[in-house]
């Protein structure tokens, strides 16, 4: 009977094992408000990620950036978007951009594509340069968000500030277009790639002006800043290229997820860029190629192993 019952209890201890599920992994995508190019690729970006395995995966609005830097140093969401200097002032603790303490938590999952830094106006605020905007209404983004952000900084490379402004609004996107098109907002600068929907919304329903962003602002601001072009036809009315300042977009994750997800999200992200560039016109501009740009923060050791398999980094 003794060995009847070893015989049993290592049946049931194989069935056991057998019959374990996968553990669950969790996968918060932190995006951005909904108006932007962040949600819509991000939740590209999630059902891709859904293939993975015992993952279960949510996509969350938020308010862009900086919250989501802070949110992987937290342990309250797993990857990111992120732009390029909220990432280096995130990694180098940058009180004044919001960040109290150095975020070293964060990793790099890789380079996306460039966010243009997009100054619009109403056609009839007669604004037509950065000086222009003195005293004027301007929408800067949501309150601490990479927008924000980079509207200081580029306010600060042309001698200008927040308060050479007139009124400063920090709301999302899609509020300052509804705003704009009742005549309550001069501007908006949205930091987005290009064929963003909210601005696309405004100038489909409006008379604009993109305001460019002169070379030697660009060349004042430096890396990770560059100068760039919004071509031609980009947007309603806009019959002439403009030439503004284009910052990187990262995927963002943090060193408290696995190696093994984030090798399985790295490789599934790369594996679909033909389907996220449907989803958006952004997604046109994410290449394998490009993954591996510098950045401010080290790589993640699961994107790392799949950059190596690639021949990208030896």
């Amino acid at each position: 009977m003794t060995g009847q019952r070893c015989c049993v209890a290592l049946l049931a201890s194989m069935f056991t094992l057998w019959v374990a599920p996968v553990r669950a992994e969790s996968i918060s995508v932190l995006t951005g408000g909904s108006s932007g190019v962040y949600y819509p690729l991000g939740v590209s970006i999630a059902m891709v990620y859904a293939d993975i395995p015992g993952a279960k995966v949510r996509v969350e609005t938020t308010d862009g950036s900086v919250a989501n830097l802070m949110r992987l140093q937290q342990g309250t969401g797993q990857v990111a978007f992120a732009l390029g200097d909220a990432l280096m002032l995130a990694w180098r603790g940058d009180a004044e951009a919001g960040f109290g303490t150095r975020q070293d938590r964060l990793r790099v999952i890789g380079a996306l594509y460039p966010n243009y830094i997009q100054i619009v106006a109403t056609k009839k605020s007669g604004i037509r340069s950065l000086a222009g905007l003195k005293g004027r209404s301007l929408a800067v983004g949501a309150a601490k968000s990479g927008t924000e952000l980079n509207a200081r900084e580029i306010f600060a490379a042309a001698g200008m500030s927040f308060k050479s402004l007139g009124r400063v609004e920090t709301i999302q996107f899609a509020e300052s277009t509804q705003r704009m098109l009742k005549d309550e907002l001069d501007a908006s600068l949205q930091s987005a790639g290009l064929g963003v929907t909210s601005i696309k919304e405004l100038t489909d329903n409006s008379d604009t002006v993109l305001v460019p962003i002169p070379a030697p602002v660009v060349k004042k601001l430096g890396a990770p800043f560059r100068a760039a072009t919004i071509p031609a036809d980009t947007y309603r009315g806009q019959t002439k290229p403009v030439a503004t300042a284009s910052v990187m977009n990262y995927l963002v994750t943090s060193a408290a997820v696995s190696d093994e997800l984030v090798y399985q999200m790295t490789k599934r992200l790369f594996d679909a860029v033909d389907d996220l560039a449907v989803a958006h016109r952004a997604g046109h501009e994410i290449k394998l190629a490009a993954a591996v740009s510098r950045s401010p923060v080290p790589l993640h050791p699961g994107a790392l192993r799949y950059y190596r398999e690639k021949g990208l980094i030896k």
